[in-house]
C-alpha cells in the first residue's frame, strides 16, 4: 500500500473502492488504520474509502515533532490535497476525532459529513494526566509490553475483555499494541497536552455530524460525547452497548450500521 510525503512527513494510507464520494478514516492513539478493517470492508463497495496512519504511528514515519493536534489536522488537509479530494466524509475515533473536530470547524468546505467515535472536544481531564504520564515514562524506559494490561483496560470495555469467545481477537489487539516502538510516547504526549476545542468552534461545524460512543468507554466517557452532541449544531448521538473506547473493534456491526444509516441520508 502507498505512502505519501505531505506536511513534512510521510504518511501510510490504504485506499479501496471507486465510489464518487470519499470516506476517510482516522484512527485512535496507539493503533493504526487496521482498527477500521471491518468498516472498510463494509463501505468499500459504496465509497472511495481511505484510511491512513497518523505520523509516528502504524506504518507512517516517526518525526521529531509535530504531534500536536494542529499539526495532525494539517497532515489531514495535506493528505486530502495530495490525493485531490475536495470534500470527504470524515470518520475519526478518539485521536482521529480530535483531528476531525478541528478539520470540520476550520475547513468546513472539506468535510461533507463528520462521524466522531469515542472522542472529546475537551482537554485531557486533570485527574487522568498523572497516570498517563507515568505509563508514558515506563514505555520510554522499558517499552509498551510492560504496560499492556492497564492500557488494554483503558482501550477496551469489560464486555470485550471478558468475553471467552473473543480471546483470539483480544490476543491480536494485544500484539498490535505491543508492536508500538518507544517512539509512540511522542504521540501520547500530543494527546495528553492537547488543547480543548472551544464551544464557539464546535458551533462552527455545520456539516451533518454523528457522535458514537461506547457505553463502557472509560477513556472518553459518554458524557464527553453528550457534550459534543449538545454543542455541534444538529448532531445526533448514539451510545453503543457493550463497547468501550475502541467501538470499531469491539462492536463493528453496530458502528457500521449506525454509520450507514447516517451516511445514507447525506
Amino acid at each position: 500500500m502507498p505512502r505519501i510525503y505531505v506536511n513534512q512527513t510521510e504518511l501510510y494510507y490504504e485506499e479501496y473502492g471507486q465510489g464518487t464520494e470519499t470516506l476517510l478514516f482516522a484512527h485512535g492513539l496507539l493503533w493504526s488504520s487496521r482498527m477500521f478493517a471491518d468498516q472498510i470492508t463494509f463501505f468499500k463497495d459504496r465509497y472511495r474509502v481511505i484510511a491512513y496512519d497518523h505520523r509516528g504511528q502504524g506504518q507512517s514515519s516517526v518525526t521529531e515533532g509535530g504531534y500536536d493536534m494542529d499539526t495532525l489536522t494539517g497532515d489531514a488537509v495535506a493528505l486530502l490535497d495530495a490525493l485531490k479530494i475536495d470534500r470527504c466524509h470524515f470518520a475519526g475515533l478518539s485521536m482521529g476525532g480530535f483531528v476531525g473536530l478541528r478539520l470540520a470547524s476550520r475547513h468546513p468546505d472539506r468535510v461533507q459529513s463528520l462521524t466522531l467515535i469515542d472522542t472529546s472536544a475537551q482537554a485531557e481531564p486533570e485527574e487522568n494526566i498523572p497516570r498517563y504520564r507515568m505509563l508514558n515514562r515506563i514505555v520510554k524506559m522499558l517499552g509498551v509490553w510492560v504496560v499492556k494490561r492497564p492500557v488494554m483496560k483503558i482501550m477496551f470495555g469489560p464486555s470485550f475483555l471478558q468475553d471467552p469467545n473473543r480471546r483470539s481477537l483480544r490476543k491480536y489487539w494485544e500484539q498490535q499494541l505491543t508492536c508500538n516502538s518507544r517512539s509512540i510516547t511522542r504521540a501520547v504526549e500530543g494527546v495528553i497536552e492537547r488543547e480543548a476545542v472551544p464551544p464557539e468552534a464546535l458551533a462552527d461545524i455545520q456539516c451533518p455530524t454523528l457522535v458514537l460512543v461506547g457505553a463502557e468507554d472509560v477513556a472518553t466517557v459518554p458524557a464527553k460525547s453528550e457534550y459534543l452532541a449538545e454543542h455541534i449544531p444538529n448532531a445526533q448521538l448514539l451510545i453503543i452497548p457493550r463497547a468501550g473506547h475502541t467501538s470499531s473493534v469491539e462492536e463493528p456491526e453496530a458502528v457500521c450500521e449506525a454509520m450507514a444509516a447516517f451516511l445514507d441520508k447525506q
